[in-house]
């Protein structure tokens, strides 16, 4: 398979092949066809690219697939996608959690919040930036003090995005 049959499958919005697809062999295929169903936003690809977050490749080790699985999930915004994601959040490699928090905050559920919360005090300055994003979107007051806690935190980026979700909060 080659990336223009995936486009092609895009354009004619043809979820189900997508589907099959997403179990293509080739991880860089896997990729685009994620990226190509959260394009489309049809909520049939939802339980496939919850399985697609706990991909591994052949050594066992964390791939873009989980990456572009968590993007088409926030893009979809279903709500059976918010419990995986919070697990990728909390257990998934940096790269992952970054995005795991990005999707939850354009799904905007508040089952989230919490784990949010807890993402703005542990792993890297991203997950941090993008957990403090997300918490803004989702707009949960009981963001407001673990985010003013932020704005002490030693990345500029993530104090940034804590003082910008805390103005969209209190809006």
């Amino acid at each position: 398979m080659e990336k223009s049959a995936v486009e092609k499958m895009q354009a004619n919005k043809d979820v189900e092949g997508l589907i099959r697809a997403l179990k293509y062999e080739k991880e860089s295929i896997q990729c685009h066809v994620a990226g190509a169903l959260g394009n489309i936003g049809d909520k049939r690809a939802v339980e496939p690219l919850v399985e697609a977050l706990k991909y591994e490749d052949e050594y066992h080790q964390p791939s873009y697939v989980q990456f572009w699985a968590a993007e088409a999930l926030g893009k979809i915004k279903d709500a059976r996608a918010v419990e995986p994601l919070i697990s990728a959040l909390k257990d998934g490699p940096g790269i992952l959690r970054g995005k795991s928090a990005e999707a939850l905050g354009k799904i905007k559920d508040a089952r989230a919040v919490e784990p949010l919360i807890s993402a703005l005090k542990d792993g890297g300055g991203g997950v941090r930036r993008t957990s403090a994003e997300a918490l803004g979107k989702i707009g949960d007051k009981r963001a407001i003090e673990p985010l003013i806690e932020s704005l002490k935190d030693e990345n500029e980026h993530v104090r940034s995005s804590a003082a910008e979700a805390i103005g969209n909060i209190r809006k």
